[in-house]
């Protein structure tokens, strides 16, 4: 489960700076627990819908209660959060 505070927490530390190994190392430390990955928004599938938009990337949570990993809009079962990194064409 993740919380709509750690949400917002992650997505406030996110607009501070990069999409990178550093963004993830930080949010690792202070989240054990919860998954956290950074791609390119474009290598998300189509349909998927983001929780949050926020200029420059978007935010999505990740299930993993199965035993595959599969995208989701629910806070309660989520494990994981995506930040996908837009780049304007």
């Amino acid at each position: 489960m993740i919380s709509q505070t750690l949400l917002d927490d992650v997505i406030r530390q996110a607009e501070q700076g990069a999409l990178d190994e550093s963004l993830l190392a930080s949010l690792r430390s202070a989240h054990p627990g919860v998954h956290f990955t950074c791609c390119m928004d474009d290598d998300i599938v189509v349909n998927a819908k983001p929780v949050a938009e926020r200029p420059g990337f978007n935010v999505y949570l990740v299930n993993s209660s199965d035993h595959c990993s599969v995208l989701s809009n629910d806070l309660g079962s989520a494990s994981g959060i995506v930040l996908a990194e837009i780049i304007e064409d």
